[in-house]
């Protein structure tokens, strides 16, 4: 739908910004008046943009504010490894409708992305409108020209799979398929504690690590698409086996599977009275319930979160001396532990970096929630439907 470049200029601006002038937006993509009214006529036409009523005055005629069509709807879908969240948001990325379910990614992606359909099925009768684009975020390692999951190591049978594709095809629309922790830093940078910062990291603490980088307000993904892959990292050459199939991944000490492996045997050996109730119950424990222990006082569970703390916070560190970002944000499901975690992060990186890169570098945590990812998918997808085709 979109024509030229220049269309593209307009409608990111308007999405970035909200509701302009005519004069406004000449102004800013630095157009003449008349290219900038042939412009929007044309977006009108085609039913991207509308009139929004009179701007504030600068003197004289008040002129019409232009915006983007308020039907204009987006399907966003953050997959993590045992959950699934599908949203609906208008052209600005801003969450109409959104849920949230277990679901374990290691079904493959017939089950999951069938199930993503019907929640977004379900979703879209609550906020109806023209859908225009889509954007999913995936658990691992993605090539996001090919818009596809290149060998995942936790995600059996999607190596390779076109879940662009798929999904184009479904529900009619551009797709933009992205790894899950770049999604969550475009929410970050866009709607969240980092809004505005051209420069952060975005570090993802779920059933796995990850680290989304933000460089110049854009994401960083390297050449194959793999940059900020921390969570295989080595600390050790005589550590844990890793679910990549190494040994002593910083995954494999503090992900949420490291966690709840840890928890557990932090029961059996009766070192936590408070998980070896929970194992007794259920015959498992969570990260989770790692987290409430600790909460409550439980020396070993406190102890584990310390540890893996210093040792995330380490990675960090090193980062930071490294990339020099303006801003480090923490996030996922385990982040949920909050500022016990935040605590030893942040020791270990004002400790460990250069006084002149931790001077006034804010350590956070995330205050988007299970909506980070979600509202960045949905960015990464007006970006693609607002680009002029080639």
């Amino acid at each position: 739908m979109v024509e030229t470049r220049h269309q593209t200029r307009l409608l990111t601006l308007l999405r970035d910004e909200g509701p302009m002038s005519r004069v406004e937006l000449g102004e800013r993509l630095e157009l003449p008046r008349a290219r900038v009214g042939a412009e929007v006529t044309r977006l009108a036409e085609v039913g991207l943009v509308e009139t929004a009523g009179p701007s504030a005055s600068r003197g004289g005629r008040r002129s019409t504010l232009v915006r983007l069509a308020g039907d204009l709807r987006v399907l966003s879908v953050d997959v993590g490894a045992t959950s699934v969240g599908v949203a609906v948001t208008d052209a600005s990325c801003e969450v109409l409708a959104h849920a949230v379910e277990d679901c374990d990614v290691r079904q493959g992606p017939h089950p999951v992305l069938r199930r993503v359909a019907e929640l977004a099925a379900k979703i879209r009768d609550e906020a109806p409108g023209r859908l225009v684009a889509a954007g999913i975020g995936l658990p691992g390692p993605v090539s996001f020209a090919e818009g596809m999951a290149v060998a995942p190591p936790i995600m059996p049978g999607w190596d390779r799979f076109n879940v662009r594709d798929h999904l184009g095809g479904l529900w009619g629309c551009p797709v933009a398929v992205d790894n899950d922790v770049n999604a969550m830093a475009l929410g970050e940078r866009h709607a969240g504690v980092a809004r505005s910062t051209d420069d952060l990291m975005f570090v993802k603490i779920g059933t796995g690590i990850g680290c989304g980088i933000v460089l110049g307000g854009k994401v960083y993904r390297g050449v194959a698409g793999t940059a900020g892959d921390i969570g295989h990292i080595r600390l050790d050459d005589f550590g844990p086996t890793c679910a990549c199939g190494e040994v002593g991944c910083l995954e494999a000490y503090f992900g949420g599977a490291a966690l709840a492996r840890d928890g557990l045997a932090l029961a059996r050996s009766g070192r936590s009275a408070h998980l070896a109730e929970v194992a007794t119950e259920r015959g498992a424990v969570t990260a989770r319930d790692v987290g409430r222990a600790a909460a409550a006082g439980d020396f070993g569970a406190v102890n584990l979160i310390r540890d893996g703390g210093r040792r995330l916070g380490q990675v960090v560190a090193s980062l930071v001396s490294f990339l020099n970002p303006g801003m480090v944000v923490i996030g996922g499901g385990v982040a949920q532990l909050g500022h016990q975690l935040l605590a030893e992060v942040r020791g270990a990186v004002y400790r460990r970096s250069l006084p002149l890169a931790t001077g006034n570098l804010p350590i956070v945590l995330s205050e988007l929630g299970e909506t980070a990812g979600v509202i960045g998918a949905a960015w990464s997808a007006t970006d693609r439907a607002f680009t002029l085709s080639s």
